[in-house]
């Protein structure tokens, strides 16, 4: 893998799920790497990891819709009332601009009701005026043919490539695979062995809008289709087992689920096995 990176900038796009993802590659790969031949560093939207002596970079761009929304920042994003640009890109896409292999998602963060906040303007000062409701998968789809009409004119296809990494499910409710009903994935050691679990995280209508958006296009982009796999993996999620931003009460002390993270995933654990099928299809297209 360093060597098909040699001399090469890898790019992780999206929210902190494809962060997830981004740590598990350069987990996978700086265990090769002597201490001196190696750094991390990050700047603002940015994470950097360098192997020196490859002259390859593995990045991680904080942009959880793709386009310019009002949660762009890397460390304050935790907004109420999210609103999205779809027809904005380029104050992130400017940051992507001569990278070799890109990997883009986005899907958690569109999941916040039925309806976005769409703004035709710019954001900041007095915007409400061009603000607009839109339905989630229509605006979803606008962002989705932003960034392929950024890579057709921004991507040499003769010598880059490009990936999708469809939704990551979360497991919220035991009751879907038929555990407690109060219950969720704090606790679970096992996956769900139903080869046909489905649960009601990962939206099929968000699905359909990423098929359509891709097959419509003559853009070269290959989808990572994480979403099944991933479905099954109840017990592979951070849990209680992460950093708190925030105390914790006594109530929440007393109550795990109360405060376990179903959404995002232990290291080493299923991302690992997400970059092994990057691996594959960068190799074998």
């Amino acid at each position: 893998m360093l060597e098909k990176l040699r001399g090469k900038r890898m790019m992780f796009v999206g929210d902190s799920l494809n962060r997830g993802q981004f740590v598990s590659m350069v987990c996978l790969l700086h265990r090769v790497i002597p201490e001196h031949a190696k750094s991390m560093e990050s700047f603002d939207s940015l994470m950097v990891f360098t192997a020196k002596d490859y002259n390859a970079t593995i990045e991680f761009y904080w942009a959880p819709f793709l386009v310019e929304s009002n949660s762009d920042d890397a460390v304050v994003h935790r907004i109420k009332e999210r609103i999205v640009r779809p027809g904005s890109i380029m104050k992130h896409a400017r940051h992507w601009k001569g990278a070799d292999i890109v990997v883009f998602n986005t899907y958690l963060w569109w999941m916040a009701g039925h309806k976005m906040k769409i703004l035709r303007g710019p954001l900041g000062g007095d915007g409400t005026k061009n603000l607009t409701e839109m339905v989630t998968e229509d605006a979803y789809r606008l962002a989705l043919r932003r960034m392929l009409k950024w890579v057709e004119k921004n991507m040499d296809p003769r010598r880059t490539r490009v990936f999708f990494t469809s939704m990551s499910p979360s497991h919220h409710s035991s009751k879907e695979w038929g555990g407690d009903p109060r219950g969720n994935c704090y606790n679970e050691t096992t996956p769900i062995e139903d080869a046909t679990y489905w649960g009601t995280s990962a939206s099929k209508s968000m699905m359909q809008v990423i098929g359509d958006v891709f097959e419509a296009t003559g853009v070269p982009i290959t989808l990572l289709n994480i979403t099944q796999l991933s479905e099954y993996r109840r017990d592979a999620h951070t849990q209680i087992y992460k950093k708190q931003w925030s105390p914790l009460t006594p109530e929440q002390l007393a109550n795990p689920t109360s405060y376990a993270d179903c959404i995002h995933w232990c290291l080493p654990g299923l991302q690992d096995t997400w970059n092994e099928l990057l691996y594959a299809k960068l190799f074998f297209p």
